[in-house]
């Protein structure tokens, strides 16, 4: 699907295999469930310690980490620049099914 299709998609559930399509590279699903991960210890760390500091750390692995994915490995622009909340959804929903064995690791 091109980019500017993007545009034409009305629903998370049309979008979402557009955001597997952006995702074939390996390692780029790969750097993405580690950020995603390390967002989640962050949180959980917020969570405990009450640190504020602790969110953007949060933010920053869980975007910094699939932006270099995007970037250096699956050479594409990262979907959350034209879609960041079904971007946001399908991070989580691909890290479950990562979790889960649907999608290889």
């Amino acid at each position: 699907m091109a980019h500017d299709a993007l545009a034409a998609i009305s629903s998370f559930a049309e979008f979402y295999p557009f955001y597997l399509g952006e995702h074939r590279n390996r390692t780029c699903r790969r750097l993405h469930f580690l950020g995603s991960s390390l967002a989640l210890l962050c949180l959980g760390t917020l969570l405990v310690t009450g640190e504020l500091l602790w969110l953007p750390a949060g933010l920053l692995c869980g975007y910094g980490f699939a932006w270099v994915g995007h970037f250096v490995f699956e050479k594409n622009k990262p979907a959350s620049f034209r879609r960041p909340l079904w971007s946001f959804m399908g991070d989580w929903r691909m890290y479950w099914e990562i979790w889960t064995g649907r999608i290889p690791f």
